[in-house]
């Protein structure tokens, strides 16, 4: 695909095409903000008890979410468009990425989902260890003095934010930090595989291919550890049954194509960098959900993380645009900031290029 000379990922062909990725960005913070809300839902509601075991809200997430990426996969199969040993390739990534969605979906049994998330920001650390060690071209970026500044940032506030909890980190928090941080590290690895195993590969087709695989990992687990092997979802009322497939369409599916989408209007810099601001929105609307208070110390040092992310970004993407590139999809994805997404395909511009067959 040729240059379209526009710097840096960020698309610039006009008003509406930025209003538009504006509102798809917002919407996927909005729908990224929900999920971990409603899986603590799902933890703590009838009287503190849980309303389904982690096992089982797993296992129909995915299996819903299966049947939402599913079509992807038939549409290409039907054209016979699907890359040429597509599940051979997805299969590490979706490997790594199901270890990652037990420990998220498991995670917020043990904690609330304002330090949850802010646990999670340690995963741009382990990507940018990974990344350091697997892909040599990128170390003069992550050897800069702003990339380093940022990843001390982002480790200092996190431990901060954890360390400064008021209840500490003893019992079922303990757990939950463990959890969370487990999750960012799988995470990580995911998002690495991707980036190593599907370069390359249509974002929607590989993410659908990984799904599918995920959703097989997920039922199985749900069938031997999920109460009644997953059956007890069939005691809930319509309303609880609707909030978990809504859970799933939202993160899972409705979520994924709209950061997509973003990405191909506005670049891959602007999109990540709102979708950081997760913590933060997790953090206020569980303050009124869950009542979950976080001490001022916990705000200022949480937010000293986010701008950490923030500044590793901005690093990331000047230095590419003094050297003339724009940031690969798959090439410089270091922050898929919802645990189950990693940016794949090839994008040597805003727009999200057709899978290379």
């Amino acid at each position: 695909m040729a240059s379209s000379g526009r710097s840096g990922g960020e698309a610039s062909d006009g008003t509406g095409m930025r209003a538009d990725g504006l509102a798809t960005i917002v919407l996927t913070l909005a729908s990224w903000t929900a999920v971990p809300l409603m899986l603590r839902h799902f933890a703590t509601s009838e009287g503190g008890k849980p309303l389904i075991d982690g096992w089982t809200a797993n296992g129909w997430r995915y299996g819903f979410s299966a049947l939402i990426w599913l079509p992807a996969i038939v549409y290409g199969l039907a054209r016979n468009r699907l890359p040429a040993g597509i599940w051979k390739m997805a299969l590490i990534p979706a490997a790594f990425n199901t270890a990652a969605q037990v420990c998220f979906g498991l995670a917020p049994y043990y904690i609330d989902p304002g330090l949850m998330t802010f646990s999670l920001r340690l995963q741009i650390v382990f990507v940018t260890v990974g990344a350091m060690l697997m892909f040599p071209a990128e170390r003069k970026v992550i050897r800069s003095a702003g990339y380093l500044t940022g990843i001390g940032l982002v480790v200092a506030g996190t431990c901060i934010t954890l360390v400064a909890n008021p209840g500490g980190l003893g019992g079922g928090t303990a757990t939950g930090v463990g959890l969370a941080i487990g999750a960012g590290l799988l995470y990580g690895a995911y998002a690495l595989s991707v980036r190593k195993c599907l370069h390359g590969v249509n974002p929607i087709t590989a993410f659908a291919a990984i799904s599918i695989y995920t959703a097989i990992g997920m039922v199985t687990l749900m069938t031997v550890f999920g109460a009644k092997g997953g059956g007890v979802v069939f005691d809930l009322d319509a309303k609880a049954i609707g909030l978990l497939a809504l859970s799933s369409l939202i993160g899972i599916g409705l979520g994924h194509t709209l950061y997509f989408y973003s990405i191909g209007r506005l670049g891959l810099a602007v999109s990540t960098g709102v979708v950081q601001l997760q913590p933060i929105t997790v953090s206020i609307a569980s303050l009124f959900v869950f009542n979950e208070k976080l001490t001022v110390l916990q705000w200022a040092s949480g937010i000293v993380a986010i701008t950490g992310a923030g500044i590793m970004l901005w690093t990331q993407h000047r230095m590419m645009s003094r050297r003339g590139l724009v940031a690969p999809i798959d090439e410089f994805d270091d922050l898929p900031v919802d645990p189950t997404v990693a940016m794949v395909g090839q994008a040597n511009e805003p727009e999200l290029a057709p899978a290379k067959q």
